[in-house]
């Protein structure tokens, strides 16, 4: 038989159970769509803390109080860090490109009729440029503006909508913050969400201001510093610890009361775990995949036996063994690929429509595209070829037999 009978055979064969055959597509349907979708997502989380970490600015480490010691055992308040501690990493640290000491604690803030408590960070001028920020309108508070101890805030990107007021607009308007007045001068560029933090909803002002005017403290919540490019990472890391140890005078063989850490660090757990949660879906899609293919294993099997007659008079009529086992071969084929090329296109609709209505990154892939098509067709081709085999194997006697 011509090859291009044998095609038309099978598909007269598929459209003549259509409902069958669509149950028969829906497991492989299910677990195309379900790798589209899953790989759609765990691409766009990686992309997400990858944009994350970028956004950190380059060799970023930040420097938190820790737990005190005594006589080798914690004590019950953490150890503090204080403005010093950042003044002698400037002086006597030298791997180090900049030092931004924040102090910070939230606060009641009013604008006109608009009263919220959001965080009011004290720091440096720099503290813009270390951080990866940049400035939308208005400008930043410089050193003269801290050393004079001016009332000056720059908002984060969030707070003007928190303040019912266009961004924009708010130079040059006044604030309160814990009852001081304090002057717009500038919009910081948007991050972000952080976890469970938003640094978008931060406000900033000089630290010799919040020092001395709003907090009554030096006390530092923490200190962001910039390692040097060329300079590695734990190289800086290092240098930190040296001058702080040296500052907090402690004892070779005393443990530090400070924690330096890399936000990279953080965020690099995070897109582990992000990789490992999509490595769950996708073997639970692969499962769905391969239970489709023995769903249609199944219908195939019993596709044989009800043409049992059919393939006997196709046998005498001089149908070679080869001709039964490509008419079967590519129903199977048809099934999985029809099954696998909807998948698909249900797959990148739920991930566009997973991204418009949540507001999470979606990142479709080609690969992923063209892998399921392709694993769709090799479930076709393997759990087609039993029934395959076992049709084309059939003695035309015995079959011309079968009621």
């Amino acid at each position: 038989m011509l090859l291009g009978e044998t095609i038309r055979v099978a598909f007269g064969s598929i459209r003549a159970n259509k409902l069958r055959a669509a149950l028969t597509m829906l497991g492989v349907i299910i677990g195309v769509a379900a790798v589209i979708t899953v790989v759609a997502m765990g691409t766009g989380a990686q992309k997400s803390v990858q944009d994350r970490i970028n956004s950190l600015g380059a060799n970023l480490v930040t420097v938190n109080p820790g737990q005190g010691f005594s006589m080798g055992a914690a004590t019950q308040d953490r150890a503090a860090m204080y403005v010093a501690d950042a003044e002698s990493l400037r002086s006597d640290a030298t791997a180090l490109a900049e030092v931004v000491p924040e102090l910070g604690r939230n606060q009641q803030v009013i604008y006109v009729n608009s009263n919220i408590n959001t965080s009011i960070i004290g720091t440096s001028a720099n503290y813009v440029s270390a951080h990866n920020y940049t400035i939308t309108a208005g400008r930043n508070f410089t050193d003269g503006d801290d050393a004079a101890r001016q009332r000056y805030a720059v908002l984060g990107a969030d707070v003007p909508k928190l303040l019912n007021a266009n961004g924009p607009a708010l130079i040059g308007q006044m604030i309160s913050i814990r009852q001081i007045p304090f002057e717009i001068i500038g919009i910081l560029s948007a991050k972000g969400a952080q976890g469970f933090q938003n640094p978008d909803e931060q406000i900033l002002i000089p630290i010799n201001t919040a020092r001395y005017r709003v907090f009554g403290t030096d006390r530092l919540r923490s200190i962001a510093v910039i390692v040097k490019d060329k300079i590695p990472l734990e190289q800086g890391m290092v240098d930190i610890e040296r001058v702080l140890r040296k500052q907090h005078k402690l004892r070779p063989g005393q443990d530090d009361n400070f924690q330096i850490r890399s936000p990279r660090d953080i965020l690099a757990t995070q897109q582990q775990t992000a990789e490992t949660f999509s490595m769950l879906l996708l073997s639970i899609a692969a499962v769905s995949l391969i239970v489709g293919g023995i769903g249609i294993m199944n219908i195939m099997l019993v596709s044989v036996t009800e043409r049992t007659k059919e393939i006997g008079i196709r046998k005498a009529l001089g149908a070679t063994k080869f001709t039964i086992l490509l008419q079967f071969l590519i129903e199977a084929l048809v099934l999985c690929i029809s099954g696998g090329t909807l998948g698909i296109a249900i797959g990148v609709g739920a991930s566009i429509f997973v991204s418009k209505q949540y507001g999470t990154t979606t990142v479709i892939s080609p690969v992923a595209i063209a892998g399921s098509f392709a694993f769709s067709g090799m479930v076709g081709l393997f759990f087609g070829l039993w029934p395959a085999k076992r049709a084309a194997g059939m003695d035309p006697i015995t079959a011309l037999r079968y009621e």
